[in-house]
């Protein structure tokens, strides 16, 4: 009986011995592994070439999880649930410090300002200017299809002098996400940032590549399905806010802030350029005035494929990260792009 009391005993022992093993072990995933993930839907009106569209539309469902392997080592893994697998990838911070950071995988590139900011943060409904849209395969550029900006390759980056210059240096496939290349060219990506004081940053960025085009664009007709064609691009841009963002807060978080970028492209023989400026000014409790004009134009040797849009409206933040958005734009088209037009966008956000 004694024997099967200590028996009895030492198996207790081992079992709570065991459960705080696991607790521990368990302990420790749950505090390497992050979660994140916003919602954006609403209601838009257009009355583009005398057409009247009235529609409610869900923008964006993300999620995304992040896991810090080590102290120097991370994996990330997004998808749109609204769309498709949006990024993947490994960094490894080689230096002690932020100066020489390695990521693997399929993400944001580097091209213009705005590409690699989150649409929680920017603040136009339709999120990017036309320029970057079309530039850095933001949206509807024919030729290289949607990739939201996005593309399969390697980068490095980091911060020197005490985080004044920010630098990030990318080869990438340039066919763009989910998608296996379709050349044996890769693509160059350089961008520089300066930042004399708090707030303010200069940015500049190049990109150096081959397309292969996925279909055809009308405002380039040379360029044929499974065509390679020179793709370059450059931009320049400059950006003040009077305090950092703090995810934190909401009320007591935005900053009153500019930012304009101007850019340029090249996609076979045609040339293409845009800019745009926009601002956002907190005006009392957690509403923002939003302003912003941009203007694109996607042949500059030919007449009518311009495009410029002016924006006013309002955003209320009612918690933090999340937001409610009502936007008027007044459309100018060139003569090939049909009509002017009006539109009415409003939007709710949900993030965490």
């Amino acid at each position: 009986m004694s024997a099967a009391l200590l028996l009895a005993m030492f198996s207790s022992t081992a079992a709570m011995g065991q459960k705080k093993k696991d607790s521990d072990w368990m302990k420790e995933l749950t505090s390497r592994i992050t979660l994140n993930g916003y919602a954006q839907g609403g209601w838009s009106y257009q009355d583009a070439n005398d057409k009247k569209t009235n529609s409610y539309n869900l923008k964006r469902t993300l999620l995304w999880a992040k896991a810090r392997i080590t102290d120097r080592w991370s994996f990330l893994f997004m998808h749109d649930f609204s769309s498709v697998v949006q990024e993947f990838y490994t960094d490894f911070r080689i230096t002690k410090d932020n100066a020489l950071t390695v990521r693997l995988g399929q993400f944001k590139h580097s091209y213009t300002m705005e590409n690699p900011l989150s649409p929680t943060q920017l603040e136009l409904i339709d999120v990017y200017s036309q320029a970057v849209l079309y530039l850095a395969g933001e949206g509807p550029d024919p030729l290289n299809g949607v990739n939201y900006g996005r593309d399969q390759g390697l980068m490095v980056f980091g911060d020197l002098l005490d985080n004044m210059f920010h630098y990030e240096l990318a080869l990438m496939s340039g066919q763009g996400i989910n998608r296996r290349d379709l050349n044996n060219q890769k693509d160059f990506i350089a961008k520089l940032e300066v930042r004399p004081f708090d707030g303010f940053r200069v940015v500049g960025s190049g990109y150096l590549g081959t397309g292969n085009a996925v279909n055809t664009a009308a405002w380039n007709p040379d360029i044929k399905v499974g065509d390679n064609y020179k793709r370059n691009r450059y931009s320049v841009g400059a950006e003040y806010k009077t305090h950092p963002y703090s995810e934190g807060l909401y009320k007591e978080a935005r900053p009153a802030s500019i930012r304009a970028e101007w850019l340029g492209g090249k996609d076979g023989d045609v040339n293409s350029r845009g800019g745009y400026a926009t601002v956002c000014i907190p005006v009392v409790d957690a509403l923002d005035i939003v302003a912003s004009g941009e203007t694109y134009d996607r042949n500059t040797k030919v007449d009518g494929w311009d495009q410029t849009n002016l924006t006013v409206g309002l955003q209320y933040w009612y918690y933090k990260k999340c937001r409610v958005q009502l936007q008027y734009t007044r459309c100018f088209c060139g003569d090939n792009l049909g009509k002017d037009y009006n539109w009415l966008q409003a939007q709710v956000q949900v993030a965490f």
